[in-house]
């Protein structure tokens, strides 16, 4: 059995071909009203982790769907209000102090939770990307390993995940300009190195990661 799939989902997913990019053949299949359900935000070293959940409309799916991280950010933002004008939707978060607490799987996990409690309509089942199933969910689940590849269901959170965050961490970068959030999403690249090094950390920060835990232990100035 391919490590991907639990048996369930292997069952029915026999005969379906994921070569092409993601598409609806699983959901149809599974023959349930299924939303999927993605994560993003797992790296950076400042803000929440983001996750949505979206049961699409079989008659109205947006074409072009796919991982998001294949998709530009001009393609992501044009597909966005495709999916939220004809899907149901459902957006949850973990906080950098959740993340702090719980760890970052556990977080992750957490916000994919929510996502699903978020949705207007209860689903009867889930496609988790990835290979984890979180607990206490309202419907039956599966995960799907690098299901926004396969699942437009999927595919489609990934998106609406994404554009969340992005605009998450571009507000926070009103309040804090220093760290350049607003283009690196909070991310460990040289820009926001440097304003840790100047400024300090935030509250938004990570302080259970290993470079914001470095920092803290050199006695850095800090910004609330």
């Amino acid at each position: 059995m391919p490590k991907d799939l639990d048996n369930d989902l292997f069952d029915i997913a026999q005969g379906i071909s994921f070569e092409d990019g993601p598409n609806y053949d699983l959901e149809r299949k599974i023959a349930l009203l299924t939303c999927g359900v993605d994560e993003v935000g797992r790296g950076p070293w400042a803000g929440p982790v983001m996750a949505a959940a979206v049961i699409l409309d079989p008659d109205n799916i947006p074409k072009g769907l796919n991982d998001s991280k294949k998709l530009s950010k001009k393609r992501r933002e044009s597909l966005y209000p495709l999916i939220m004008q004809s899907s149901i939707v459902g957006v949850g978060e973990a906080s950098a102090q959740e993340i702090d607490e719980i760890n970052i799987l556990q977080a992750s996990l957490l916000a994919m939770r929510r996502a699903i409690k978020n949705l207007s309509h209860i689903p009867e089942y889930a496609l988790i990307d990835g290979n984890k199933i979180p607990k206490r969910l309202p419907c039956p689940a599966s995960f799907l390993i690098k299901g926004d590849a396969k699942s437009l269901s999927i595919a489609a959170a990934s998106i609406i995940a994404k554009i969340n965050r992005d605009k998450f961490m571009a507000n926070l970068a009103l309040k804090y300009p220093e760290y350049g959030w607003e283009t690196n999403s909070g991310y460990g690249v040289a820009h926001h190195r440097k304003a840790l090094s100047l400024v300090g950390i935030t509250d938004f920060h990570r302080k259970s990661f290993k470079p914001i835990r470095d920092l803290m232990t050199q006695d850095s100035p800090s910004t609330s």
